[in-house]
């Protein structure tokens, strides 16, 4: 699968797991710490590293961590690893962040999300937020012979690109695709109009180009690095629009769908295929999925889930 090029053998990040309780179906790192960025996050030797693992026993996973790692939990460490798990499975989206950990020497952010609730945002994007990360370059650390997920994390991908395929004009350069791909999670995301750096998605891609063409190579193995160019048919863009991802085909069924009318979203991916303004209901349908589920994040890091010293 495309992601098992990106495989990690870093010490460091191995080392850092081995802090940890080895139940984990997935672990990646992600973001300025472990990739290049453009702008003002370039400095990776100082950087925060972010961690998410992915555990099938999300109780069973937090009793063994709060045992080992007792202060890398808020208040809520208390009230026991089911309380955690609830506030993890029924807030924010579906992930559990500790964050400001001294590990290993290093300053990392991890969170945890369950296999089953990754699993369906990688498929469904429900949120889109762990499934967002999965779209750019991360560093797999460890990862199971789980064939569901495995496929959920393929699907993902080939989802990105078809989202992005729908967005884009009839001819494009790679680059292009790739920024349209990296900003998919952020698109509607309330950090992007309050506060984060405008450019971040140029900054995440530019660098790291090379990294993007690994991770989408086998999708896009018939051109990989020349000019690409799509079918804008009704026809073809109808059969792109039916394999995107339920929960943002829901919304491009709720935008265009007026109301009282109750149509199947089959009838209205069908207009929509036909519709000349094509890709802009799409790029509205994935603000309109990305921003609940940003906003709801939001919330959680702010309010009382925040870390008490």
């Amino acid at each position: 699968m495309a992601l098992q090029a990106l495989q990690s053998s870093g010490v460091t990040f191995r080392r850092i797991l081995s802090h940890f309780p080895e139940e984990l179906s997935l672990a990646f790192a992600y973001g300025s710490g472990v990739y290049r960025q453009a702008g003002p996050n370039s400095d990776q030797k100082n950087a925060m590293l972010d961690f998410v693992f992915t555990v099938d026993d999300p109780v069973a996973w937090h009793s063994k961590n709060l045992k080992k790692n007792w202060n890398h939990y808020s208040f809520l460490k208390v009230l026991g690893p089911k309380f955690i798990t609830s506030i993890q499975n029924n807030y924010g989206a579906g992930v559990y962040y500790n964050s400001l950990i001294m590990c290993d020497g290093r300053l990392i952010k991890y969170g945890v999300i369950s296999t089953s609730i990754l699993i369906e945002d990688l498929l469904n994007w429900n949120n889109l937020y762990i499934a967002g990360r999965l779209q750019k370059p991360v560093k797999i650390v460890t990862m199971n012979e789980d064939i569901t997920l495995r496929s959920a994390l393929d699907r993902n991908l080939k989802s990105a690109v078809t989202a992005a395929f729908l967005m884009l004009p009839e001819s494009f350069s790679e680059e292009d695709l790739f920024i349209e791909i990296a900003g998919l999670s952020y698109s509607g995301d309330f950090r992007m109009l309050v506060g984060e750096d405008k450019t971040k998605v140029l900054n995440i891609v530019k660098p790291n180009i090379a990294h993007f063409r690994e991770l989408y190579g086998s999708i896009l193995q018939e051109n990989p690095q020349g000019r690409l160019e799509i079918d804008k048919s009704p026809e073809g863009q109808f059969t792109q629009l039916m394999t995107l991802p339920k929960s943002l085909q829901q919304q491009i069924n709720h935008i265009m769908d007026p109301p009282g009318k109750n149509r199947d979203v089959e009838e209205t991916l069908f207009q929509v295929a036909h519709d000349p303004d094509c890709g802009d209901v799409v790029r509205l349908g994935m603000k309109k999925s990305v921003i609940y589920s940003s906003l709801k994040l939001h919330k959680m890091w702010t309010g009382w889930l925040r870390k008490t010293s």
